[in-house]
């Protein structure tokens, strides 16, 4: 249903005078917004000198007491690494490891086929038994060639009389000449037998070493003997090779029963978890604060949030680039001047140093002791 509405008659509607607002109140807001202005001015210009000078005094605080350490993420974990190789050549007969295995210093690797070597042990001591037997005969070729030589020299005294004898005679001439010239002769046979019965004593005395009472292992034969047993019982005790140190055994692939190995080749690595040091490679601009036993803080990037407490050992003698194959040669005239860097050893005092393993990239940071303004006092 729609309703319409009709404008209304004559007398029945009335004027409204409605009231207008005060001329007062709304001056107010006109008269308040010139006295904001000046009041938010100053405020801006308070907070534009006070906020860099805030800066300027926080970052000069900063770098005043800042400068105490010298980082580089340049540096990475080193551990000894040893070859592993056998002193003799041989069958492999058994392997006593796996690849990554922890062992200890002395336990065994793997073992060669001893065999061989238990026969050259064998050999060596028939050797060594043979020479101290020739060792006894040279003291009875010793003491026979003295007997002789005893004995001629006795001959010769008899031949001396008998020759002073018959002179005496022929003097007196009741003697013929043909019994002086008879003694002459077995005079002079005698001698020669001296001469000779010496030459074999000195024979004798040479054989023994030029001592008659040296002792019987103490003989140039005999100690070759015993050189060569002791060398063959050392090769026979390096059929089982062992470990040279404690650590972790890598690289065992190539250890396999029946494989033969000849003298000196790497078959196997060993690395050494029981020394274990920071290579830190510090730019040169670093190194003036530098000094041997400084503390040091090292964290890896495999163990997040953990830090291992050590201590700077060692400055290096030279840059890396001079150890290089090829040294790098500035005499071409393109020359750019590079910062070089100087490896820094830091030796690692923290026990929880063993989960650390050759190569892991690290974080390096190392305590001074003086802040920036120490060191410009």
């Amino acid at each position: 249903m729609n309703a319409r509405v009709e404008p209304p008659k004559p007398g029945e509607a009335e004027v409204v005078q409605l009231p207008k607002p005060e001329t007062a109140k709304a001056a107010e807001p006109a008269a308040a917004a010139p006295a904001a202005k000046p009041k938010r001015r100053g405020r801006r210009v308070l907070l534009m000198i006070l906020v860099p000078a805030l800066l300027v005094i926080g970052g000069g605080y900063f770098w005043l007491t800042g400068g105490r350490y010298v980082d580089t993420d340049n540096a990475y974990v080193q551990q000894n690494k040893v070859a592993i190789s056998s002193d003799i050549a041989g069958r492999i007969i058994s392997v006593a490891v796996k690849e990554n295995q922890v062992v200890k210093q002395g336990d065994v690797l793997f073992n060669i086929d001893p065999a061989p070597y238990q026969i050259a042990l064998d050999q060596a001591n028939a050797a060594l038994a043979s020479a101290r037997v020739n060792v006894d005969q040279l003291r009875v070729a010793y003491t026979t060639a003295q007997t002789k030589l005893a004995a001629a020299q006795t001959t010769l005294e008899i031949r001396q009389r008998e020759l002073d004898r018959q002179n005496s005679l022929a003097d007196k001439g009741v003697s013929a000449a043909a019994s002086l010239d008879d003694a002459r002769i077995s005079y002079q046979e005698a001698n020669s037998q001296v001469e000779l019965a010496k030459q074999d004593v000195a024979g004798a005395i040479a054989a023994l070493g030029g001592d008659p009472n040296i002792k019987t292992d103490d003989h140039p034969a005999v100690r070759t003997a015993l050189a060569a047993k002791e060398s063959a019982e050392r090769d026979l005790a390096k059929t089982t090779v062992v470990a040279p140190a404690a650590g972790v055994v890598s690289q065992v692939a190539n250890l396999n029963v029946g494989q033969f190995i000849a003298t000196g080749t790497t078959i196997a690595s060993l690395v050494e978890t029981d020394d274990t040091w920071i290579e830190a490679n510090f730019k040169e601009t670093q190194l003036a604060d530098l000094k041997v036993g400084q503390p040091a803080d090292v964290t890896v990037d495999a163990y997040p949030g953990v830090s291992f407490k050590g201590s700077l050992a060692s400055i290096g003698a030279a840059t890396g680039s001079e150890f290089a194959l090829i040294p790098a040669q500035n005499a071409t005239g393109n020359w750019v001047k590079v910062t070089q860097r100087i490896p820094v050893l830091i030796h690692i005092d923290d026990p929880n140093a063993a989960a650390l393993r050759a190569g892991m990239s690290s974080v390096v940071a190392i305590d001074t002791g003086k802040t920036t303004l120490q060191k410009m006092m």
